[in-house]
């Protein structure tokens, strides 16, 4: 018999590029050195750069690229999601330096999230995100405690803040995807 007061679990699911497409884009490390076929020789030969086509959404409204290093501590499984958030007018980054790896849930931009609309993906700790504007999500949840790069829509100081932040009907539970 489930207690009614037990949250609603989250499954957790890998993070793919086609499964994330409606809530964002997926960046993806490589595991030698062999250069991916778009990407073209810099520095004398020295290192490859590739050049992603993401739409980066950072200037409206006065807003310029702003560029962070969040240090995250591990959470600890089950993690409780009760709240979430959105940044309507830009796009947000995360992006991890040491290889850990993160947990992102998400829901689709413009509506209120429902229970039924929120997703949560695990990172492998060679990917990053990068948030569509509106899409609602919950805060940095990282699995592994270290370094992130940010990059986001900064605004002037005294301008208002691109976050609308609010709570779930109920709190949903996502579990250890290691747990039996």
């Amino acid at each position: 018999m489930i207690a009614l007061d037990t949250p609603a679990q989250l499954l957790l699911r890998p993070l793919t590029p086609s499964a994330f497409a409606p809530y964002g884009t997926v960046l993806e490390g490589f595991d030698s050195s062999d250069a991916p076929t778009a990407a073209r020789p810099i520095n004398n030969g020295s290192c490859w750069r590739l050049d992603l086509a993401i739409p980066l959404a950072l200037s409206h409204a006065g807003g310029q690229a702003g560029l962070a290093i969040y240090q995250a501590q591990a959470r600890h499984f089950p993690i409780m999601v009760h709240e979430m958030e959105r940044h309507a007018l830009g796009s947000q980054s995360f992006i991890p330096l040491e290889g850990q790896r993160f947990v992102v849930v998400v829901a689709p931009a413009n509506t209120l999230p429902g229970p039924d609309d929120v997703q949560a993906f695990v990172t492998n700790g060679r990917q990053g995100v990068v948030l569509h504007p509106g899409t609602w999500h919950h805060a940095l949840l990282a699995v592994q405690a270290g370094a992130f790069v940010v990059l986001e829509r900064h605004v002037p100081l005294g301008a208002p803040v691109d976050c609308d932040v609010t709570w779930l009907a109920a709190p949903l539970q996502v579990q250890d995807p290691n747990a039996a």
